[in-house]
C-alpha cells in the first residue's frame, strides 16, 4: 500500500524517505522564482526572504503532477491512500480527486483513497504519521481510511502569529487591525474549524498566549497523557521548546515532536508563529 502526502504536512524531508511516503510538493514563489516545496527550497530561506521584506507566494500541486502519479499507481496495480492538505486552504485536494476520476476512466481498477484532512501543518502531519504506523501494523486500506478520517475530524490546531502584518498581506486580517495590533503587542489565537482558519481570541504578549494555550488544551483535549502531540514553529525554536516543556510538565503526553512550519504555510503566517496540535476525542480501543 502506498501513502501519499503533500508538503503542507510540514514533516521533514527525511521522514518521507525513511517512512516510504511519497511526497507531493506544493509550490513556493520567492523573488520571482518558483520552487517545489521541500524538494527545491527550505523553509528557512522563505523566512529569510520575508524578514528582508519579500512576499513569497504559494500555489497548489499541478494537475500534470497528479496525472503522472495516479497513472503510475494504476499501472502498478498497488492500492494507495493520499491524505491531502485542507480543501478550504488549497485547491490541491480537489485537483487530486478530479485527476483520480479522470485516470479511473482508463484504469477502472485504480484503488486510490483520497482524504480531505481539513488540517494543516503538523495537525495534518500527525495524520500522515498515524497512517504509516497503521500500515506497518498490517491494517487494511479501509481500516486506515476510517481511522484517519476519525482522527482528522478531531484534530485541534491552536496557533498564534508574531506579526499580524504577515496575515494582513494575505488578506486574513485588515491592515488597520495589523497596525493597531503591532502597536499594542496584540497576539491572536486562531484555530482550524472545518478546515478553515478561524480567530478565537486576542491577548497582549506571548506569555499570555502560551498560558492560554495550556488552558485551551485542558478544556479541549481528551486524555492528553495518552496522546502523541506536536508543536510547529516559524523559525523560533526557543518558544517551541518553552511550550514543549510546559506541556510535558502539565500533561505528560506520550511524546511531543517539534518541527519548523514549512514553506507553504510559513509564507502566509511568517516568522515567530507557533502552534500546538492534539485530539479532542480519542478513538475507542476495541
Amino acid at each position: 500500500m502506498r501513502i501519499f502526502a503533500d508538503s503542507a504536512s510540514d514533516l521533514p524531508k527525511d521522514f518521507f524517505v525513511n517512512s516510504d511516503v511519497s511526497l507531493v510538493p506544493l509550490h513556493v514563489l520567492v523573488d520571482g522564482k518558483e520552487y517545489q516545496d521541500i524538494v527545491e527550497i527550505d523553509s528557512l530561506e522563505v523566512y529569510e526572504a520575508i524578514r528582508k521584506g519579500g512576499q513569497p507566494k504559494t500555489s497548489q500541486v499541478s494537475p500534470e503532477n497528479f496525472l503522472e502519479r495516479w497513472t503510475e499507481l494504476a499501472k502498478s496495480g498497488d492500492e494507495g491512500i493520499y491524505i491531502a492538505f485542507s480543501s478550504e486552504l488549497s485547491g490541491t485536494h480537489n485537483t487530486a480527486v478530479m485527476i483520480r476520476d479522470q485516470v479511473k476512466e482508463e484504469y477502472p481498477d485504480l484503488n486510490l483513497v483520497i482524504i480531505d484532512s481539513k488540517c494543516a501543518s503538523l495537525g495534518y502531519g500527525l495524520l500522515v504519521k498515524e497512517a504509516v504506523r497503521l500500515r506497518s501494523a498490517g491494517e487494511s486500506i479501509l481500516s486506515i481510511e476510517e481511522k484517519i478520517r476519525f482522527m482528522a475530524a478531531h484534530m485541534e490546531h491552536l496557533f498564534t502569529v508574531d506579526d499580524l502584518d504577515y496575515m494582513a498581506r494575505g488578506g486574513r486580517v485588515s491592515k488597520t487591525s495589523a497596525f493597531v495590533g503591532g502597536l499594542l503587542n496584540i497576539k491572536p489565537i486562531l484555530h482550524v474549524e472545518e478546515g478553515k482558519l478561524v480567530p478565537i481570541e486576542k491577548h497582549r504578549g506571548r506569555k499570555k498566549v502560551i498560558r492560554r494555550f495550556l488552558e485551551l488544551m485542558e478544556e479541549r483535549g481528551d486524555n492528553l497523557s495518552e496522546q502523541r502531540l506536536a508543536i510547529s514553529h516559524g523559525d523560533d525554536e526557543a518558544v517551541a521548546l518553552e511550550l514543549k516543556a510546559l506541556i510535558e510538565e502539565r500533561f505528560n503526553p506520550k511524546s511531543i515532536e517539534v518541527h519548523l512550519i514549512g514553506s507553504v504555510i510559513g509564507a502566509h503566517v511568517g516568522p515567530g508563529t507557533f502552534s500546538v496540535y492534539f485530539l479532542n476525542k480519542l478513538p475507542k480501543v476495541e
